[in-house]
């Protein structure tokens, strides 16, 4: 799972990817240099995988990951191919979600592609463009399911009805992801076509280290232009993040996130952010070899998260051994768990709670 970094040139996404990755991706004052999109696999920051490595005090400690995709900038014009437009959005559309970077601070030495600070034109510019290039999907699809429609076929005619919903949406500017379907129509109509502007969105606030903390005026403004969207808004320095960044030393970086008022770098809050906007979800094994985070979506059964361990592990599943992670921590052992009849035998159509510790069973 793939979230994309996307925003106008000159927003701060490269700095951020490499905040994110510690990859460097290429950072300059001027659009377009991120050619290809840069991919990074970055860590999720967890508390719980250092509480359980004191506990088992393993040979080794494994966290989970999640994708991040620096993407090019993006300029008006792009879903008809300006600038590096067919690439973009080529791009964006193999990510799950989208990080959408706003700059929300004011610099005479970075240059702003449309010449001024206006966060709110900048997520209308790409919206527009996103919203043209699915409007073109759903177009090119109509023209097939129209003539079907006609000749009575109902399946056919279900189907048109959803697109002239979305077509209709989308040259009124609503993005796919704000338009209301039964739960049937998605899963047959709209899911299939992968829209762009069907993707989670989360918009990320480029800010100045003085409003790390409280956020800005720029920031208020994007609270109001997207509380319809169910999306979430994150205040972000990126350049601070960046300085922080560049500090080996933990204890450093611990006094300059305390001078500036943070508990822990923001980038550590947007990587959870991001894991969560994939719909992932961790559980554990704990072991005197490992102590691993394993990723798995919400909703997932007993054995598809045995299957993220090995597909040997899904197809032969027997059982699962499972312990909530607060039991474990309150007991402190595997052994006292179970010896307090906390430890569960779970089968087939368990569904996996976040935090789990758990240990499979099974015969290939």
């Amino acid at each position: 799972m793939k979230a994309g970094i996307v925003g106008l040139p000159n927003v701060g996404k490269s700095t951020l990817f490499n905040c994110l990755s510690n990859a460097k991706a290429q950072s300059a004052n001027f659009p377009f240099c991120t050619i290809e999109p840069n991919i990074g696999v970055v860590n999720v920051p967890d508390p719980r995988l250092a509480k359980l490595e004191s506990l088992v005090n393993p040979e080794r400690v494994m966290p989970a990951t999640v994708e991040i995709v620096d993407i090019a900038g993006l300029v008006k014009g792009a879903s008809k191919g300006e600038g590096l437009g067919n690439q973009f959005l080529a791009n964006i559309r193999e990510t799950d979600a989208i990080l959408h970077v706003l700059r929300c601070f004011d610099n005479d030495n970075i240059v702003h592609v449309d010449g001024s600070v206006d966060p709110i034109r900048d997520k209308e510019t790409i919206d527009m463009e996103l919203q043209l290039k699915d409007l073109e999907t759903t177009e090119k699809k109509l023209d097939k399911v129209k003539r079907a429609a006609k000749t009575g076929n109902k399946e056919a005619q279900a189907e048109e009805a959803v697109l002239l919903k979305i077509k209709n949406g989308l040259e009124s500017g609503v993005s796919v992801r704000a338009l209301e379907f039964s739960d049937e129509d998605y899963e047959d109509y709209v899911k299939p076509l992968q829209f762009i502007t069907d993707k989670p969105v989360m918009y990320v606030c480029n800010v100045d280290e003085g409003a790390a903390n409280t956020g800005n005026a720029y920031v208020e403004q994007v609270r109001e232009a997207v509380k319809d969207e169910h999306a979430e808004v994150l205040v972000l320095a990126v350049g601070t993040e960046a300085d922080i960044n560049e500090l080996e030393d933990y204890e450093e970086r611990q006094m300059f996130l305390e001078d500036i008022g943070l508990d822990e770098p923001g980038s550590a809050k947007l990587i959870r952010a991001a894991y969560k906007l994939l719909n992932q979800q961790t559980y554990f094994t704990a072991g005197v070899k490992e102590v691993r985070a394993w990723t798995v979506t919400v909703g997932a059964t007993a054995p598809q998260a045995a299957g993220v361990i090995h597909t040997d592990f899904e197809k032969g599943f027997i059982r699962a051994e499972v312990i909530a992670y607060d039991d474990y921590v309150s007991y402190g052992s595997e052994a006292k768990v179970k010896e307090a009849g906390k430890m569960r035998v779970e089968g087939k159509n368990y569904i996996v709670k976040d935090g789990d510790v758990m240990h499979f069973l099974f015969n290939v």
